[in-house]
């Protein structure tokens, strides 16, 4: 149960708060802030049902994902398992596959105070960045048009050689590893942090401003232990979403 109280931002005081501050380096999580619900798991199943890997491979990932949910696999494993699936494909196929899966399924569940707020951002000189456990193919596809180049997104990723997708994890980002990759491009201290879950807090707590957004149960108790307010979307109030990280 949360002791502290712990003040709500409306989306005009949401807003206000952050380009008071003209932040010159803001930092966003995706799955839950930006959009709703869980982009890497549901680029999984779709990709599954679009027949892009072999059945033997759909079960595996089916069996471990199960396991995770029960527990047994950590959120750093899985969530590079999710990419390595694709192990042995042309890169080129999953982008392609990625831009389809972000305009039929995370576009419209992109949050629009959220979307309004970055592209004021970005207009007004900012850089964003996005960080992220999902698949940087889908990550990178989602947030272009928000003001986000390729360059500045740090998500789960494998190496790719001569356009074939491999098996060797570059990046997953969760955790204390999103702190860490903000570290390793030279971003330790951005002004501005957006997350959803507790797998933000380490990425929020490096920021000179954190902004909560749609927290997760766990996360808004971490927030008022902060001393932080935080902000929900319209289109994320009343029951969490199925599927929504911790």
């Amino acid at each position: 149960m949360i002791q502290t109280q712990i003040h709500k931002w409306s989306a005009e005081e949401f807003e206000r708060l952050v380009l008071e501050k003209v932040p010159g380096v803001a930092v966003f999580d995706c799955d839950g802030t930006i959009w709703g619900g869980d982009s890497g798991h549901g680029f999984m199943v779709w990709s599954l049902e679009q027949g892009l890997v072999s059945r033997e491979s759909s079960d595996w990932i089916d069996t471990r994902y199960r396991a995770y949910l029960a527990g047994q696999v950590p959120e750093p494993q899985i969530c590079g398992e999710m990419v390595q699936l694709y192990v042995g494909l042309r890169e080129a196929e999953l982008r392609s596959a990625a831009a389809r899966y972000v305009e039929e399924i995370v576009r419209p569940h992109i949050f629009p105070e959220i979307e309004s707020l970055m592209k004021v951002l970005a207009a007004r000189g900012a850089e964003l960045w996005a960080v992220s456990s999902t698949n940087k193919w889908v990550v990178s596809e989602g947030v272009r048009e928000l003001g986000i180049p390729e360059n500045r997104v740090l998500a789960a990723e494998v190496a790719v050689k001569d356009g074939v997708i491999g098996g060797d994890l570059v990046d997953v980002p969760t955790d204390e590893a999103k702190a860490a990759a903000l570290r390793r491009v030279g971003r330790a201290r951005p002004d501005a942090v957006f997350g959803n879950s507790i797998h933000d807090l380490a990425m929020l707590q490096l920021a000179v401003h954190p902004y909560p957004v749609n927290p997760s149960h766990a996360l808004l108790e971490a927030a008022a232990k902060n001393g932080w307010g935080f902000f929900r979307p319209r289109a994320a109030e009343g029951p969490e979403e199925a599927g929504a990280r911790q």
